[in-house]
């Protein structure tokens, strides 16, 4: 089970934009990650391809913490992504991640979100 303080330093990574590398210091070698109904991408390296193809379409990504509840090894965590493209456009992403501990590694994390809820910011 992880300590508050963990779960927190895990958000605080995420928030200060460091996806890579939250993914390196906080997930377990055997992760899984799943979007939606989608298949479950498997281990910590695809873990960090995608996250990197992902962030490499991108221009920017804007984390912003909405919904933080941690109940012994099941966390979830509400989050708001503005995410702006290389030609300048800002779309919004909010999403729901459970994910389950393993001490002090994130086992298991799958992502809930409507897809067609993407759009773009307004005033953008």
């Amino acid at each position: 089970m992880p300590s508050p303080e963990r779960v927190q330093a895990f958000v605080d990574a995420v928030l200060a934009g460091d996806f890579v590398q939250s993914i390196r210091d906080f997930y377990a070698e055997d992760a899984t990650a799943q979007e939606n109904l989608n298949p479950p991408r498997v281990g910590r390296e695809a873990l960090i391809a995608h996250e990197q193809k992902t962030l490499d379409s991108m221009g920017k990504v804007s984390p912003h913490l909405t919904t933080l509840l941690v109940d012994g090894d099941r966390v979830v965590i509400g989050w708001r992504f503005d995410m702006t493209t290389h030609e300048g456009v800002t779309r919004r992403l909010d999403e729901l991640s459970l994910q389950t501990w393993r001490g002090d590694r994130i086992a298991s994390e799958r992502f809930f979100y409507d897809p067609g809820s993407i759009l773009p910011v307004p005033g953008n």
